[in-house]
C-alpha cells in the first residue's frame, strides 16, 4: 500500500460538497485543521435518538418524537408578534407545529406527507412541536437522521452544516488495510477503522463505546510507535562518552554543605550511566518541589566540563534563569554566564565569543541561548528546565547546538503516569523522591474570604516575628466577569495597612521595576510581596515563611503546590494560607482539602490530572490528552499500557515496518502526522 491512498483525506475542507470558502473557514476553525481528515477526527460527543415514531394518539409531551404526518392547514396569527401554526395529523389524531419564522412555512405545503422530528410540548390542551429540528418528505426517509450525532459546534457552524461536512468526508474515506493486530480486534470486539468512523458520524443505531475505543487506540498506538521509534533511533545514534575525575563535583558539594539525598544519588547515578554510554542521553528528571533537581543538574553539567566540554541550561523565564544563575555562582567552581534577551552590547558579545571558542564552560539563559547567533565550541550537555509544553520534535531540536549532545529535561511539577506515557514517552525517566535536609514541613490551612481580617492580624504578628510573606492573587486588574480581587487592588489595600513594607510584582510590569521589587523582598527590605503567579518558579527566598493565596479554588492543585513550595526553605516554621470563597462547590473543597492534608506532589499531580484534565495540567485549555484528538485520559486509561506494549513488540518483530502489517502501520503513522517516526523509518 502506498501513502498516496491518504490523498483524499489530505484534500482541503473546501473540496467537500456544499461548503464554500466562508463555511470551509468556519468548519476548519471548529475542527482544528483544514483537511478532510480533520473533519473525520472531529467526533460527536453525544447522540439524539429520533427513532421513537409514535402515532399522534400515543405521543406525549416531553418526548423527542418523529411523526409521520399530513399537513392539514395553516393558521395565520392574529398579531405579528404571534407565531404561525401548522395543523398536522395522522389517522389517530391532530397536533400543531409552531413556527417563529414565517419563512419555514414553505416546508409545510398543504397536503404534503412529511416526517417531522422535534421535542413535543403541551399547550392549551393541544400537542405542539415548536420549531421542528428536521422536516423531510416521507419519500426521503432513508436519508433521515434517525440517530443524530451531536458534534461540538461553534458560531456559524450549525448541526446541518457539520453533518454535511462529516458525510462528505466519509464519502472520501478510502479502504485502508488493517494496521491493528487481528487478535486485539477480536478480543475487544472493535470494528474496522472506517466502520468506526461511520458508526459515529453516520450511525444507523446508537453506537456503544467500541467505535470510540477503536479510534482512540489507533491514535495511542501511532503515538507510542513514534515514541518507540525515536527511542530506538536515539540509542543507535552515536553519542560521546563523558567521563570526569569528579574534582569539580567534590568542590561544588563542599560549597553546598549537605549530603545528597538517596533520591538525588539514584537520579545522578542514572544520569551518569547515560553520559558514560556511547549513545545520546534523552532523560527526564522529575521531582517534587524542593527535591533538589537543580543540584543534580549542576553536578551533571560539571561532569561534562570535567570531560573537557561545555554545558548549557535553559529556563522558561528570565526570573528562573537568574535564580539558577545565582545558585550556580555560589556552588560552581568554574565560570558561569547568564544569557537572556536583556543581556546586550559588550557583555553579550563577550559571552558569545567565549561560548564559541569554548572558553566559557557553562551558560544559563532563556530561549536566547538557542538562537542562531549563539554558537558553542563543544556543547556536550543541554539541560532544559520546566519545558513541559514542548513536543518530541522540539525537545530533540534543542540539543542540536552540539554534536551528539546529551539532553536532560527537568520539571519541578511531578508528572502523572498517564502524561509520562503520552507526552514524554520517548524519554527515560529519573524521579527524585523525598526532600533535602533542611526543608521544613509546611502547615496548610483553609480560610474563607470573609475571615480576611483574622488573616491580616496573623500576618501582622508574623511580620513582627521576622517573617516574610508572599501574597498571591489570580489577576492583575479587576475582572468584569469574575469577582476576584486584583493584584493591584490588594496591593493598595495592604500598602494602606502596612505601608512601605509591601511591594508588588507581576508580569505586566517593566522588567526593571519587577526585578527591583523582587530584590527588595529577597533582601528583607520589604516584608510582603504581592504578586501573580510570576513567583511560581524561580523564587528562593529562605526567610520567606508564609504564603497567602487568594481565591485558591481558582487555581489547579499542581499550581497551588508549586506556589506553596516557595516557602519552607529556611529555618522558620512555614505556613500556607488558602483563601477561598465563602461558598465553594464540593469538588473545589475536595481539591483544597487534599492540598491541606498532603505535601506529596506526585499524589497531588495525579489527583489534579484526574479532576482537571491534562489541558489545565499543561497550562492550556484543551481537553483530552495533550496533542491528542481522539484519546481521552480517563475513558481510555486502560488502552495506554496496551498500546505501549503493542508498539514495542511490533518494532521488535518488524523494526523497519516492512511486513504486511508494517506497511499498514506506515499509513497509520502518516494519518496521525507522526513525522519524526516517518522520517526515521524511511531513513532506516
Amino acid at each position: 500500500m502506498t501513502l498516496e491512498i491518504l490523498d483524499p483525506l489530505r484534500a482541503p475542507i473546501s473540496s467537500l460538497p456544499g461548503l464554500g470558502p466562508k463555511l470551509s473557514a468556519l468548519v476548519g476553525r471548529l475542527v482544528g485543521g483544514d483537511s478532510v481528515r480533520d473533519v473525520l477526527f472531529h467526533l460527536p460527543v453525544d447522540f439524539l435518538d429520533r427513532r421513537a415514531a409514535p402515532k399522534i394518539r400515543d405521543a406525549r409531551a416531553g418526548m423527542l418524537a418523529t411523526l409521520r404526518v399530513e399537513v392539514i392547514r395553516h393558521e395565520v396569527p392574529g398579531k405579528k408578534t404571534q407565531p404561525h401554526r401548522v395543523v398536522i395529523g395522522d389517522e389517530t389524531g391532530f397536533a400543531e407545529v409552531v413556527l417563529f419564522h414565517a419563512a419555514r412555512l414553505v416546508q409545510f405545503p398543504i397536503g404534503a406527507r412529511l416526517v417531522v422530528s422535534g421535542r413535543l410540548e403541551e399547550f392549551g390542551g393541544r400537542l405542539v412541536m415548536a420549531h421542528p429540528d428536521y422536516v423531510a418528505s416521507q419519500l426521503q426517509e432513508h436519508d433521515f437522521p434517525w440517530v443524530e450525532p451531536v458534534w461540538p459546534l461553534a458560531a456559524g457552524v450549525v448541526p446541518r452544516v457539520m453533518r454535511r461536512a462529516a458525510l462528505g468526508a466519509l464519502a472520501r474515506l478510502p479502504e485502508l488495510a488493517e494496521w491493528q493486530d487481528a487478535s486485539v480486534l477480536r478480543k475487544r470486539g472493535w470494528p474496522g477503522f472506517g466502520q468506526a468512523l461511520r458508526a459515529l458520524h453516520a450511525p444507523v443505531e446508537l453506537p456503544d463505546d467500541k467505535p470510540g475505543e477503536r479510534l482512540a487506540y489507533d491514535e495511542l498506538l501511532a503515538r507510542q510507535l513514534s515514541f518507540a521509534i525515536v527511542r530506538a533511533r536515539r540509542r543507535k545514534r552515536p553519542g560521546r562518552v563523558l567521563l570526569g575525575d569528579g574534582h569539580l563535583r567534590v568542590e561544588a558539594l563542599r560549597r553546598f554543605g549537605h549530603e545528597l539525598t538517596a533520591g538525588q544519588l539514584q537520579a545522578l547515578a542514572e544520569i551518569d550511566a547515560d553520559m558514560a554510554a556511547p549513545h545520546q542521553m534523552l532523560r527526564l528528571l522529575q521531582g517534587d518541589v524542593g527535591a533538589g533537581k537543580t543540584l543534580v543538574a549542576l553536578l551533571a553539567m560539571l561532569r561534562a566540563v570535567e570531560a573537557g566540554a561545555q554545558a548549557a541550561l535553559m529556563a522558561p523565564t528570565e526570573i528562573l534563569a537568574k535564580q539558577h544563575y545565582a545558585t550556580f555562582q555560589k556552588l560552581c567552581p568554574v565560570p558561569v554566564a547568564l544569557l537572556t534577551g536583556n543581556v546586550k552590547g559588550v557583555e553579550r558579545r563577550r559571552i558569545l565569543a567565549a561560548l564559541a571558542d569554548g572558553h566559557l564552560p557553562i551558560v544559563i539563559g532563556t530561549h536566547a541561548i538557542f538562537q542562531k547567533e549563539v554558537a558553542f565550541g563543544d556543547l556536550a550537555l543541554a539541560v532544559i528546565d520546566e519545558q513541559h509544553r514542548f513536543g518530541v520534535d522540539q525537545r530533540l531540536a534543542l540539543s542540536a547546538k552540539g554534536a551528539a549532545a546529551d539532553l536532560l529535561v527537568m520539571t519541578a511539577t511531578p508528572i502523572p503516569r498517564t502524561l509520562l506515557l503520552t507526552h514524554w514517552a520517548e524519554m527515560e525517566v529519573s524521579r527524585i523522591t523525598g526532600k533535602p535536609a533542611g526543608r521544613q514541613k509546611i502547615t496548610t490551612t483553609l480560610h474563607k474570604v470573609s475571615e480576611l481580617e483574622k488573616v491580616l492580624a496573623a500576618i501582622a504578628r508574623a511580620i513582627a516575628a521576622g517573617g516574610l510573606v508572599y501574597w498571591v492573587c489570580p489577576l492583575v486588574t479587576e475582572s468584569e466577569v469574575l469577582d476576584i480581587t486584583a493584584t493591584e487592588v490588594r496591593y493598595a489595600q495592604l500598602r494602606e495597612r502596612f505601608g512601605a513594607l509591601v511591594t508588588l510584582a507581576h508580569g505586566q510590569q517593566e522588567a526593571a521595576v519587577r526585578d527591583a521589587a523582587l530584590a527588595d523582598f529577597g533582601a528583607g527590605r520589604c516584608k510582603i510581596l504581592v504578586a501573580t503567579t510570576v513567583i511560581e518558579v524561580g523564587m528562593d527566598v529562605r526567610a520567606a515563611n508564609i504564603m497567602v493565596i487568594e481565591h485558591a479554588e481558582r487555581f489547579g492543585l499542581a499550581q497551588l503546590h508549586q506556589l506553596r513550595g516557595r516557602v519552607g526553605r529556611g529555618d522558620a516554621k512555614s505556613f500556607c494560607l488558602l483563601l477561598h470563597d465563602d461558598k465553594i462547590g464540593v469538588s473545589a473543597r475536595k481539591r483544597l482539602t487534599l492540598l491541606r492534608d498532603t505535601e506529596d506532589g506526585f499524589v497531588i499531580a495525579d489527583e489534579d490530572f484526574r479532576l482537571r484534565g491534562s489541558g489545565d495540567f499543561l497550562g492550556t485549555r484543551q481537553s483530552g490528552l495533550p496533542g491528542y484528538r481522539l484519546a481521552d485520559a480517563e475513558k481510555h486509561a486502560d488502552l495506554l499500557p496496551m498500546a505501549r506494549q503493542d508498539a514495542v513488540m511490533l518494532l521488535q518483530r518488524d523494526p523497519k515496518l516492512e511486513t504486511q502489517r508494517g506497511q499498514a502501520v506506515r499509513v497509520l503513522l502518516n494519518l496521525f502526522d507522526q513525522r519524526e517516526a516517518i522520517l526515521t523509518v524511511r531513513a532506516g
